[in-house]
């Protein structure tokens, strides 16, 4: 189950650059809340709290109750613009979810089991090819990150996206070919050892 946070935000009457910056001046970050067959919904987050949840890991994957003027939107957050130089962030997008709503969203991967891999214990290394994969997922049950296990993998071995058991109503976005997530590759000490034998 994704993980909710609260968000406080306040409704911005017009939208548009200038407005935009007078915003911002207030210390406040513009932002826009779209989709759910409704009209998008302009509104301003506190800048403090806003940091305070962007810099949380797996920002993208949570879902936020942003409540304005006494209504909560459930919301996942889809784009945040920043700053050039000073890497601020400058406006947000929110995407209204319901319980039916399918999302793709980058999930990051985490491997477990590396000491049960014969692999990894003949002094084998593990490559990551993709540290998250693009998933299709219900909404309301985004997975915090997909854990993939390095049991019984060796040497030359690839860990392909069918090994890994995704959680139910959860696919790859990618779906014409069986990509490699990650590798088990030999150190150079191992491949030298194999080539003068």
């Amino acid at each position: 189950m994704t993980k909710i946070i609260p968000l406080g935000a306040e409704t911005r009457e017009r939208a548009g650059k200038g407005t935009a910056r007078q915003t911002r001046r207030d210390g406040r970050i513009p932002a826009v809340i779209y989709g759910g067959k409704q009209a998008p919904l302009t509104i301003s987050l506190e800048k403090f709290e806003f940091n305070r949840v962007l810099h949380q890991p797996g920002f993208f994957t949570h879902l936020f109750d942003v409540t304005v003027d006494g209504t909560a939107h459930r919301v996942l957050p889809r784009d945040v613009q920043f700053h050039p130089v000073t890497d601020v962030p400058l406006h947000v997008d929110f995407l209204r979810v319901s319980a039916d709503t399918r999302t793709n969203v980058q999930v990051p991967v985490e491997f477990v089991d590396q000491d049960k891999s014969v692999g990894l214990k003949r002094g084998g290394v593990l490559n990551i090819v993709r540290h998250e994969l693009e998933l299709s997922c219900p909404a309301d049950s985004i997975p915090e990150s997909i854990t993939i296990s390095c049991e019984g993998f060796d040497v030359g071995d690839s860990i392909h996206i069918s090994a890994v058991k995704l959680p139910e109503g959860v696919t790859s976005t990618i779906t014409d070919r069986d990509f490699t997530i990650a590798t088990i590759v030999a150190p150079s000490g191992l491949k030298s050892e194999e080539a003068a034998s």
